[in-house]
């Protein structure tokens, strides 16, 4: 239970910070700022800080591949969810106290709902299947690089899809977040929650008929 416990809070810290830089990053528009840059580092740096610990997966779609594929216990999972979007939630209520009249107003994404959909999907699907060909098997346990690759497919699909087809959330705690934020209004916020769900799913489908060689 103890063990237990220690992932559930570095998923909670984990998605806190990944989401918290989501907001700043959109919302307080700083001088310089690479939005998709600095949302890619924080789940890059917090992938090596607790992927050791949790799996390091911030996000209920890795959860979900990552419990199709066999890495984690399917009894695990709605306490990771849990863990997960509750990091999120309390980002959302951390930025808004820290940034009260900072908040740079925008208007909420209005995107057209097949291209948010595939969209979201597909890059939601290569997240998930980087995850499960990186992190999650014997064959590249211990490997050094895994943190840079999930952290720079979340920037390839932010700088490929995000802001012009979808929010390029790729993760429903992070679509959860932004709408509480105001960024894409709660329909679309479904559709992407869904539509993250469903890459998640293809990507363990893909990862079961792709890799071979396991010697687990």
């Amino acid at each position: 239970m103890k063990q237990n416990l220690k992932k559930y809070l570095t998923e909670l810290i984990g998605t806190f910070f990944l989401v918290l830089t989501v907001a700043c990053t959109s919302l307080l528009g700083a001088k310089g700022v690479i939005a998709p840059l600095a949302i890619a580092s924080a789940l890059m740096i917090m992938v090596y800080a607790g992927g050791h610990i949790s799996g390091g997966h911030y996000n209920p779609a890795v959860s979900f591949a990552a419990a199709i594929r066999g890495a984690l216990g399917w009894k695990q999972l709605v306490p990771y969810i849990i863990a997960q979007l509750l990091g999120g939630i309390l980002a959302v209520t951390v930025f808004t106290l820290m940034a009260e009249g900072s908040i740079i107003v925008i208007e909420p994404g209005n995107f057209g709902l097949k291209g948010l959909m595939i969209a979201e999907c597909l890059f939601t699907f290569a997240l998930c299947y980087v995850v499960l060909q990186t992190a999650t098997t014997k064959n590249t346990e211990g490997n050094s690089y895994y943190g840079l690759a999930i952290g720079f497919t979340v920037l390839t699909g932010a700088f490929a899809v995000g802001g012009s087809l979808c929010a390029g959330a790729f993760n429903p705690a992070v679509a959860v977040s932004a709408c509480l934020l105001g960024i894409i209004p709660y329909q679309l916020s479904l559709s992407t929650i869904c539509a993250n769900l469903g890459g998640a799913i293809l990507a363990a489908v893909a990862f079961k008929l792709t890799y071979t060689d396991d010697k687990e």
